[in-house]
């Protein structure tokens, strides 16, 4: 009898963990999509192509490695009142998460971006870039890939360029345009 009720025990304990709510980028993300002001984009890497054929075989396999790319912004025009708590939100998740390791940060005086990275340092999984600014608003964008390389995907930027006829990111040009009004 003593052992039925430790079992039953466990089982509402883990009911009770499991049912609390977890907050994640990947929730975040599909969330953002729902809300009024932002912006978001999945990028599937159909949408980058090589400048030319004649690039080294560890740029394409680079570019392989990348899986997906998500953007979400929300601009800082209108969206005043939840600026604040969209961007505590973001650095909750990306600090509370171990799994997210800082690669590096910038600031300048009108914003701060931060780096982060799942994985090992020389087989990345995901990559996120979190910034964010007074007059600018804030953004993520994250990075989905197998076994990345920081050093060479930004050897690979260098010869890449985004299919202009499939993908359009005009939209972003909100958080962009106007900022220095306020």
């Amino acid at each position: 009898m003593k052992k039925y009720k430790i079992i039953l025990s466990l089982l509402v304990f883990a009911l009770v963990v499991t049912s609390c709510k977890k907050e994640s980028l990947q929730s975040y993300l599909v969330e953002s999509q729902e809300k009024q002001g932002f912006i978001t984009v999945d990028i599937p890497t159909s949408f980058l192509q090589l400048k030319s054929d004649d690039v080294s075989d560890d740029v394409k396999q680079t570019l392989k490695s990348i899986r997906k790319i998500n953007l979400v912004g929300l601009p800082i025009k209108g969206n005043e009142a939840v600026y604040e708590t969209e961007k505590a939100t973001i650095k909750k998740i990306l600090n509370n998460n171990k799994a997210y390791k800082s690669l590096m940060r910038f600031s300048n005086k009108d914003s701060k971006m931060k780096l982060y990275y799942t994985g090992d340092k020389d087989a990345i999984d995901e990559i996120i870039a979190f910034g964010y600014g007074n007059k600018m608003g804030v953004g993520i964008a994250r990075i989905l890939g197998d076994n990345m390389n920081p050093a060479k995907i930004i050897e690979m930027m260098k010869n890449v360029k985004f299919d202009g006829n499939n993908i359009n990111l005009k939209q972003f040009s909100v958080l962009f345009n106007n900022k220095d009004e306020k």
